[in-house]
């Protein structure tokens, strides 16, 4: 049944000229059908680079949202429109624009992983990966950082010169990778290294031997000559780093990360979408160019 699936998946996608991007967070078997794995805004960088019409976006709703602003000529669709994001969700634009009135002048770096209304409200947008670079870009010695808490106080340990006002928002997957389960784990695989995503607690980050986005822990169990990882994030990213290592083992840091919004799409999901065209995720003009322009400065600064 699967294989009927996949075929007419596959069928619609080249009727309709459209591209499927899968977060590394998605379940395996759409990570597997899909034309681009990688990271929320990574996704939809390569898509938008794509002369495809429409883009099928497995993630959640605020990665769509992403790919909307950066292809507004494309259609945008989200198979799972319930798929949302709890940390995104505990910012709105309004309760940002009482923060910033508290702090006239206070530039406002944006974690990518929030609303595209939030991101219009903000000043720059940073990813897990270049929050550091973001940060360091900025001439002001004081700033803003949202929603992330534990995002932004991991990039805080490298720039001491700089005083931030956190967003005390965070992702409940990553919080509840607890340090006593990650010490259990070393325990249990004295030979493994610990990596982790920033997104994760601060006395848990402290026991990593890398903290890196997504992308950058393929990288660097590829290129590692270790033989054995502790995984702290969400539990999708194994199938792809099994699929690029298979010469490695990956434990998972705690059974708890686990996303329910990541796994809610289903191939029947994505089916679905392709064969009504829906549900089509777009953002209102002004917002989707306030909000582009904080993505762009952010793309603006010179990669290493």
């Amino acid at each position: 049944m699967q294989d009927v699936v996949i075929q007419q998946i596959k069928f619609l996608l080249n009727k309709h000229n459209a591209v499927l991007l899968a977060h590394n967070y998605m379940r395996d078997e759409v990570q597997e059908i899909a034309d681009i794995t990688g990271d929320s805004l990574a996704l939809s960088i390569e898509a938008a680079k794509t002369s495809a019409d429409v883009i099928v976006f497995c993630g959640v709703h605020f990665m769509a949202e992403s790919a909307a602003i950066l292809s507004p000529g494309k259609k945008v669709l989200l198979p799972r429109p319930d798929a949302g994001c709890p940390m995104a969700d505990m910012v709105t634009a309004e309760e940002l624009e009482l923060l910033k009135s508290a702090h006239p002048g206070v530039p406002v770096v944006t974690y990518v992983n929030s609303s595209a209304e939030v991101k219009a409200h903000s000043d720059i947008c940073c990813t897990s990966a270049n929050a550091l670079k973001v940060v360091r870009s900025l001439p002001e010695n004081e700033l803003i950082f949202v929603p992330d808490r534990n995002l932004g106080r991991w990039v805080a340990q490298f720039v001491p010169e700089k005083k931030f006002i956190f967003w005390e928002g965070f992702c409940p997957t990553h919080e509840r990778m607890t340090l006593a389960a990650v010490q259990q784990k070393k325990a249990e695989h004295p030979d493994a290294l610990f990596i982790c995503h920033p997104e994760s607690a601060p006395k848990v980050s402290a026991l990593a031997d890398h903290v890196c986005s997504t992308s950058g822990m393929y990288d660097y169990c590829r290129i590692s000559p270790a033989k054995k990882f502790i995984v702290g994030t969400e539990a999708g990213i194994l199938y792809k780093l099994r699929l690029d290592s298979p010469d490695k083992e990956f434990v998972l840091a705690s059974p708890a990360l686990f996303c329910p919004n990541m796994k809610l799409t289903s191939l029947e999901d994505v089916l679905l979408s392709l064969q009504t065209l829906s549900p089509v995720i777009t953002v209102p003009e002004d917002i989707r160019l306030k909000a582009k322009g904080a993505l762009d400065r952010m793309l603006a600064i010179p990669r290493d």
